[in-house]
């Protein structure tokens, strides 16, 4: 490969980062509403939760980016294609996550919000002193495996011209027609992308388990 095609793959690979990081980023702003509207003894938060989850988990993130992209302007609204990607896979993942969040504070043992009662805490300090601080510990292997999922995801929005690696990388192999080493470089790229990631969960995992 020409030293531009490489430059080529760094800089979708950086894009790739940017809407694996940003997606999740937003994801996670979207989980802990999500996930504490749905444990709410509130039927209304419940039931907002539940239509968010079941409106964006059941949601193509390729249908949700050609809206962001392509239906959207002809309403009058354009979108930076990155922003538009970093939003599709976000309010997907964010379906997902918030899940996530519910069932990590749902298998916080019952004990534990007795005992925060016992100690007059009201139902928001419980949350916030005793049941959050256990389930945010359960939550996160849950959160990496979705990293590495939002991750592989970012080549679905290769469709709407967002130039992130698969996208570069078709560029390249239409030009040279040398699939099995653009491809191949595709998938050791993303093995080391999901790769680091992870390292970085684990780190963080660490670090949880031992504050």
């Amino acid at each position: 490969m020409s030293s531009a095609q490489i430059g080529l793959l760094l800089y979708g690979a950086w894009k790739t980062i940017l809407l694996t990081l940003g997606g999740m980023a937003l994801a996670l702003i979207i989980a802990f509403p999500v996930g504490l509207a749905r444990v709410s003894h509130n039927k209304f938060l419940r039931s907002i939760g539940f239509l968010y989850v079941e409106l964006f988990r059941g949601a193509a993130v390729l249908v949700l980016a050609f809206w962001f992209v392509y239906a959207l302007p002809s309403l009058g609204w354009q979108l930076d294609p990155t922003f538009a990607g970093i939003l599709a896979l976000g309010l997907n993942m964010g379906a997902y996550s918030g899940e996530v969040v519910r069932g990590a504070i749902q298998a916080v043992p019952s004990s534990q919000v007795e005992a925060a009662t016992a100690l007059n805490f009201t139902p928001t300090q419980g949350m916030r002193r005793v049941v959050l601080p256990q389930a945010v510990r359960a939550m996160i292997p849950s959160f990496g495996n979705n990293v590495i999922e939002q991750l592989k995801a970012t080549a679905v929005v290769a469709v709407v011209s967002i130039p992130e690696l698969t996208f570069n990388g078709q560029l390249i192999w239409s030009g040279n027609g040398r699939a099995a080493a653009v491809f191949g470089g595709l998938l050791i790229g993303y093995g080391l992308m999901a790769l680091i990631f992870m390292t970085g969960v684990r780190l963080l995992e660490r670090k949880v388990a031992w504050a």
